[in-house]
């Protein structure tokens, strides 16, 4: 008798600290604010990891998501065919930056975005783009805007690498 007694206050006990440990998980949970970008990427793609560490570096608050179904992430946001890229960032659920984006040029957009954008593109993986830079190669290429009727139009050109 006094056996069980003893087993069921230490379960007791278990239980109420086991119980405790999820609270206090939940509460954290509840706090932690969401990241300020997601990113959904191929989970076999490098160079959208070195995208994101890059961001990373330069401030920006990130969180990657790999998805196998990347058509489907620009189709949700309309993202025209030609404008298209590895992976897409979306910016608190609001803008959209398609490829390798410099964070220069997505701060710059986030300060003053243009009436009836969705956001910036870089179509492709151009060679020196944040990501696709290998300290020595560098190509210059264009910046696009992406505005929120489908269209697109030039935005600026990269003519040096970050």
């Amino acid at each position: 008798m006094r056996r069980s007694i003893d087993v069921l206050i230490g379960l007791s006990f278990l239980t109420v600290l086991y119980a405790g440990t999820f609270a206090l998980a939940a509460d954290f949970e509840a706090t932690k604010r969401p990241p300020d970008m997601v990113v959904y990427k191929h989970p076999l793609c490098f160079c959208c990891k070195k995208w994101i560490r890059y961001l990373e570096e330069k401030g920006l608050d990130v969180q990657p998501i790999s998805r196998m179904d990347m058509r489907g992430v620009k189709g949700h946001w309309h993202l025209p065919p030609g404008m298209r890229s590895c992976h897409t960032a979306v910016w608190r659920q609001q803008y959209v930056f398609e490829g390798h984006v410099p964070a220069r040029y997505i701060r710059r957009f986030l300060l003053d975005p243009p009436p009836g954008a969705l956001g910036l593109a870089v179509p492709g993986m151009p060679v020196g783009s944040p990501g696709m830079y290998d300290g020595k190669t560098f190509e210059p290429y264009t910046i696009y805007l992406l505005l929120r009727d489908g269209d697109y139009r030039y935005y600026t050109r990269v003519e040096a690498p970050e």
